[in-house]
């Protein structure tokens, strides 16, 4: 089989840093290697995708030391605003670049040009960069996020337990949560967010001060990232996962829940409504709602909470949606597809 070079961000395997990113880079390098390719991983220190001249030096020493002709698989982080350290290689090297989430600008342009092929986590996002870039179609493919099957979550009567998972920073709308959970101090609920709290230290200050000012404190917690058992266990005990993010290329966390049969309250936007799916009926495991919109989001989750038919259409939903989810081998098998049209 053929050998891959994997260009990673340095942060791929830190359990303090967890993001969907990070997991389907270490699922799709393990399936890589369990389909018999040779994986070589290089993990790039830095603050990706905001590199500084010495993270762009190393990864133009670490491409400079590879042999031509070699296959090289870049996550998008890394890849996107680095035109310039890419651009050299192009014809020395077989480039794929692994787009999570795109970022729509000059620089990545340029570096998506440069590579032999794209490949992106759903179809909405391949949908994004045809649209934007000047990239022939027969050069973009797809592979979404497989997920593992898990025990179906148990599920209390009255729906009471919220759980938001994702980093806490402003794309993934933690304040448009905190603003429509404020409405809702009549009714019986509790939230756990879970998710990094180092991102965007700022943003989450604002966000406590957010929650003590309409007395949410102690039905709020933001314990940080879990991972394992502890990441288990907060899905285990969740009710409905509540996704309010601005913009989302895909969400994993969403097929994630599903896989427990947990109903998902989500934004209409990007991938999420790919990601959520629909039962063989055409049902929804779940509901959509505008993007950075409190009252819709408030409506929703008011409707959650006070609608026992609704709960119990929403459940029967996510666990027949849980059956169509596909494993992370199916994920494997389509990379592995890819790059091998690449390096052909």
């Amino acid at each position: 089989m053929a050998t891959v070079h994997v260009v990673l961000p340095g942060d791929i395997d830190d359990p303090a840093t967890p993001s969907g990113g990070n997991a389907y880079d270490r699922r799709v390098c393990l399936g890589l290697a369990a389909l018999g390719w040779t994986v070589r991983e290089h993990p790039v220190p830095g603050d990706w995708p905001h590199p500084g001249a010495g993270e762009r030096s190393a990864l133009a020493g670490l491409l400079a030391a590879l042999p031509a002709g070699a296959l090289v698989l870049l996550d998008g982080l890394v890849a996107a605003p680095v035109p310039e350290v890419l651009t050299p290689h192009a014809r020395r090297l077989r480039l794929v670049v692994l787009v999570h989430l795109p970022f729509e600008d000059e620089a990545e342009a340029r570096s998506l040009a440069a590579a032999t092929g794209v490949i992106t986590t759903s179809e909405w996002t391949r949908r994004r960069v045809l649209d934007r870039y000047p990239i022939p179609a027969d050069r973009v493919r797809v592979a979404t996020p497989g997920v593992d099957p898990a025990p179906l979550a148990t599920g209390s009567p009255d729906g009471a337990r919220l759980l938001c998972l994702a980093a806490v920073t402003p794309l993934k709308g933690h304040d448009v949560l905190a603003a429509a959970l404020a409405t809702l101090a009549d009714l019986a609920w509790a939230c756990d967010c879970v998710g990094p709290l180092t991102r965007e230290p700022g943003f989450v200050h604002r966000l406590r001060r957010q929650f003590a000012a309409t007395g949410l404190t102690d039905r709020v917690r933001l314990p940080g990232p879990c991972t394992g058992a502890a990441l288990d266990l907060a899905y285990a005990a969740a009710d409905l996962l509540v996704l309010p993010s601005r913009r989302e290329t895909y969400g994993m966390v969403v097929t994630e829940a599903l896989a427990r049969g947990v109903p998902v309250l989500g934004s209409d936007t990007g991938g999420l409504a790919e990601a959520l799916g629909h039962t063989p009926d055409g049902d929804r495991p779940g509901l959509l709602v505008p993007p950075d919109d409190p009252a819709a989001l408030a409506g929703a989750l008011r409707r959650w909470l006070t609608d026992p038919n609704l709960r119990d259409r929403l459940r029967r939903a996510a666990r027949q949606r849980r059956d169509a989810l596909t494993g992370w081998a199916v994920t494997a098998d389509r990379l592995a597809a890819a790059l091998t049209e690449a390096a052909a």
